[in-house]
């Protein structure tokens, strides 16, 4: 099975830059979500942080 996929795949003209694509897309993902996380406000994180707990008391209380 490996050595049909390896044969098509050998066939394809620059198929060498698809792996390169998806290593900066994968890594561009993580380089801009960590800067959000490193830049978002505390209140917000808090806020977000504590919505399932004001969801459940807030359902038990009504």
């Amino acid at each position: 099975m490996l050595k049909f996929v390896k044969d098509h795949m050998e066939t394809i003209t620059g198929v060498e830059i698809f792996p390169i694509i998806s290593l900066l897309i994968f890594f561009l993902f993580f380089v801009a979500l960590t800067l959000w996380v490193v830049t978002a406000k505390k209140d917000y994180i808090n806020t977000v942080s504590n919505l399932p707990l004001d969801t459940n008391q807030n359902q038990t209380e009504s």
